[in-house]
């Protein structure tokens, strides 16, 4: 890939990264605040009423915007028929804005039958049962807003304009955490339901508006050509997807069912702990993803393989590059993050134990999931959909399976939850690997293997460090008189700074190639700012 290329990609990923950081930060405040302000009985309901709405988006944003939208209308921008494209993608808009408004009907009307199907074991509590129809029925229309901001988002990416569609979800976070704390104390978690509402609603309203300026008026209301053969060729690539994803979400929706037979709090520790490895992937990996989609989708149209090639190898070491280290961070620190995020008021030090435990087995394969935001959209680039499909069924069939047997036969509790999802994640991950290596006459393979294992070696080196360091960690806090979260804050970010050091002192010494580069690209911009 040329070094324009290469530097646009970065640039575009550092931008994506840095909006999403900010928006995972809010995402933690949020949910600390959810474990904090309400107890377990009201977090437990409102997350399993979280089930179908969050189906619904990854269903949408994952699969027809991922697989269809996004690779189409790229291919009229690279071709230069962008009116064309436009007339494709104001069917897929108009059609899908349609559905949805009738699904959000269907889903108010019949929540009451909608909700034990989200968490069937909480009809042994009618209060709780009853908590989890009401918040369905609230949320229900976040549904609608979510996925048109994410269609209007695939389309602000096809142009490789990333700002608004990350902006988005930073509003939606921040409307969610006023509600917590302006509707809470008198509505109590529905008042943090209404605030999904309106965020969904606001993140599409900033989308819509970027679009507006940045298109023109190229968009058509209400216009629909169901025999355009690019609406035609996106419904074809789309199925496959929608599949796939759906067993993904089916997963999702299993292990909430199992997990409600478990004690009150499960529900909670295994979203919490999802929630925390979702930080380094949603930061480093989704924004890498986000920004070389397009690009590849624009070299598979114009049939530069090798640029392809050197594109993808580069966005898969990056990713294995920042979240090796960010795996073994969490396991060592999993305890004391958890605690500074999450505990106090109704979150208590037993759910910090039971969400720290999840968090252990969800660590091991970060690097993994990381990796699966990037491999599919390798296959949409090049219109197969069809194997991402086939992998991620498998994939789920094994989880649900792992699922099962760690439920049935095992005291793992909630770390069964989190095992099982591991290791769906890595077969997920060499399964593509291993196809789209045969697919393409190889994927660069050796550079990424090399990067992988020196990436590694430079982690436990890391960890090492941190195991070695925590006695004087302990015997500081002592001496310091520290307590609290101001003791797991000092460990956290004492931890932190040195594991850094470490791991980039590692990095440099084994000559890491990802490592020279950040390093040169930083004294390049430092360099156009002294300018």
């Amino acid at each position: 890939m040329d070094t324009k290329t290469s530097e646009r990609a970065a640039k575009a990923a550092g931008m994506i990264s840095l909006l999403y950081l900010l928006s995972r930060i809010l995402g933690f405040v949020r949910e600390s605040l959810s474990g904090q302000l309400f107890n377990r009985f009201q977090t437990d309901a409102y997350i399993a009423a979280f089930t179908i709405p969050d189906a619904m988006y990854y269903l949408l944003v994952g699969g027809a915007l991922s697989a269809a939208f996004i690779p189409i209308f790229t291919e009229y921008l690279a071709k230069g028929k962008e009116q064309e494209g436009w007339e494709v993608a104001s069917t897929f808009m108009n059609i899908t804005v349609l559905l949805l408004a009738c699904f959000t009907l269907l889903g108010v009307i019949f929540a009451e039958g909608v909700a034990p199907l989200e968490a069937p074991n909480f009809a042994i509590v009618p209060a709780k049962m009853q908590l989890l129809v009401e918040l369905t029925r609230i949320m229900f229309p976040a549904v609608c807003f979510t996925a048109m901001a994410g269609m209007v988002g695939g389309a602000l990416n096809s142009y490789q304009h990333f700002l608004a569609p990350a902006l988005g979800p930073v509003f939606y976070n921040i409307a969610i955490i006023g509600a917590a704390v302006l509707l809470g104390p008198k509505w109590g978690i529905k008042g943090m339901a209404i605030g999904v509402v309106f965020g969904a609603f606001g993140n599409f309203l900033i989308q819509a508006f970027f679009l507006s300026r940045f298109s023109g008026r190229k968009y058509r209301f209400g216009y629909i050509d169901l025999k355009n053969p690019g609406f035609r060729r996106m419904i074809l690539l789309m199925i496959p997807a929608l599949i796939g994803l759906s067993a993904t979400q089916v997963n999702i929706w299993i292990t909430n069912v199992m997990a409600s037979y478990l004690p009150e709090g499960s529900i909670t520790a295994i979203r919490f702990a999802n929630r925390l490895i979702q930080l380094p992937i949603g930061i480093f990996a989704a924004g890498i993803a986000t920004a070389f989609f397009p690009m590849l989708s624009g070299m598979a149209a114009k049939e530069e393989m090798d640029s392809f090639k050197d594109s993808l190898s580069l966005a898969l070491r990056s990713i294995f590059f920042l979240m090796i280290p960010s795996a073994v961070g969490l396991i060592l620190l999993r305890k004391p993050i958890v605690a500074l995020l999450f505990q106090g008021h109704h979150f208590t030090v037993h759910d910090t134990e039971l969400t720290s435990y999840a968090l252990l087995f969800y660590s091991l394969a970060i690097f993994a999931h990381a990796a699966i935001l990037m491999l599919p959209r390798a296959f949409y680039a090049l219109k197969d959909t069809k194997t991402p499909v086939i992998v991620s069924v498998s994939s789920v069939l094994l989880s649900i399976m792992l699922n099962y047997i760690f439920l049935r036969f095992t005291k793992l509790g909630v770390g069964g939850f989190a095992l099982s999802f591991s290791m769906m994640g890595l077969v997920n991950m060499l399964s593509l690997m291993a196809i789209l290596r045969r697919k393409i006459g190889g994927i660069r393979g050796g550079r990424i293997l090399r990067s992988f294992l020196k990436c590694l070696g430079a982690s436990l080196a890391m960890g090492a460090a941190l195991w070695y360091l925590n006695p004087v960690f302990l015997s500081l806090i002592q001496s310091l008189h520290l307590t609290g979260r101001m003791a797991d804050g000092f460990i956290v970010a004492g931890a932190m700074a040195v594991g850094v050091a470490v791991f980039f002192g590692s990095a440099f010494l084994l000559k890491m190639e990802e490592l020279h580069m950040a390093l040169r690209m930083i004294k390049r911009r430092l360099h156009r700012k002294a300018a």
